[in-house]
């Protein structure tokens, strides 16, 4: 069996890859969604959902610092990457022992790419397309629901010391644009350093939205950016439905729904 990943990198297999480990939070959810909890068996310390699998796998390490000792003793048939939560160095340093799928994931359609990916390599075609089905159902509709709603501006901030927030290219950014939200630093880089002083010249947002990752924003952050805007409403969002990909998509629509309901 031959695949592809989302970088062009050819992978060979004799056989169904059984054991898995995942390098990546949304990537292991999907892999949950799929029916393989069987096969997993690495993840991350940030693999969260489903909660449980932190006590039954194996932890190796964070997104981008593994312990290369535990992959080993795994000896995994493949493992699970992202191009922006892992880095090149990991990538490199993996493939020199076990084949790497990566994935690269920047809009909806390459979300549903790498599920059909998912599908083809672990023999589990159906389930996958079940998932896709699923995300553009509840996509259409979605898009339905925000058609007549007028676009908005905002800032989507993910860190603080530095401040910083989500720019263009990134699958945060697709998901604003999705929801009718312009993005006021959609122009500056892909995640740009913010001085946030200066938040009304670089845009005058409307709304600024707080994720929940990865920084954990509270109440008295909220006040210290919105005294620097023209009374923009600040929000808290889950930074999960805003930047996890695979089959976490299928519930976020319902969520963005809520949110628009809210504001």
């Amino acid at each position: 069996m031959n695949i592809k990943d989302q970088l062009q990198r050819e992978l060979i297999f004799k056989t169904t890859p059984k054991r898995i480990i995942s390098l990546v939070p949304s990537q292991t959810e999907l892999l949950y969604d799929l029916g393989l909890e069987d096969s997993i068996v690495g993840i991350t310390k940030f693999c969260v959902h489903p909660y449980h699998l932190k006590s039954t796998k194996t932890i190796v390490g964070g997104t981008k610092n593994i312990k290369l000792d535990k992959i080993k003793a795994l000896q995994p048939d493949i493992i699970l990457c992202n191009k922006e939560e892992n880095t090149k160095e990991i990538v490199e340093e993996l493939e020199k022992l076990f084949p790497v799928h990566v994935s690269d994931v920047k809009n909806i359609e390459e979300s549903l790419e790498m599920i059909t990916q998912y599908g083809m390599m672990f023999k589990c075609n159906t389930e996958a397309s079940k998932i896709n089905d699923k995300i553009r159902f509840h996509l259409k509709y979605f898009q339905e629901f925000v058609k007549d709603i007028p676009v908005q501006k905002v800032g989507y901030f993910i860190w603080r010391k530095p401040w910083m927030a989500a720019g263009k290219d990134t699958f945060i950014n697709y998901l604003l644009t999705l929801c009718k939200f312009e993005n006021i630093y959609e122009s500056h880089g892909r995640y740009p350093e913010i001085t946030i002083e200066n938040i009304r010249k670089e845009g005058d947002p409307a709304i600024v939205l707080l994720s929940s990752e990865p920084y954990p924003f509270k109440e008295k952050h909220a006040f210290e950016i919105g005294r620097h805007t023209h009374h923009a409403k600040v929000v808290f969002v889950d930074g999960e439905y805003f930047s996890w990909y695979g089959s976490r998509l299928s519930k976020a629509f319902a969520y963005f729904k809520q949110l628009h309901k809210s504001l």
